[in-house]
């Protein structure tokens, strides 16, 4: 099992709707890519104010590498990076086994 975490800090141009198209496309990514398992979706709550303007996270399970490997060139992936990308600021991947 692979966990797959982003830390998102959207840009100024990005709307309440734009966030909810990309929440959506995310939450479908199991039901369309073989070995993409489960998808979180969080908005930062912590009270600590260390997340340095990271607003949001996706936590995203692999089954295996095999998982992985299918889900970053597939052409669902591919559309929920044209949808990200122009209301982007920055992001951190972070991926590791469990």
């Amino acid at each position: 099992m692979i966990r797959h975490i982003l830390l998102i800090r959207f840009n100024d141009k990005a709307t309440e709707q734009n966030i909810n198209e990309l929440m959506a496309l995310f939450e479908a990514m199991p039901s369309k890519i073989d070995g993409v398992e489960t998808i979180e979706w969080g908005v930062n709550d912590s009270p600590e104010g260390k997340n340095q303007s990271y607003t949001h996270s996706v936590i995203m399970t692999f089954k295996d590498e095999n998982g992985r490997q299918n889900y970053l060139p597939h052409p669902e992936h591919d559309a929920l990076k044209s949808v990200f990308r122009p209301i982007l600021d920055d992001i951190i991947v972070f991926d590791y086994s469990v």
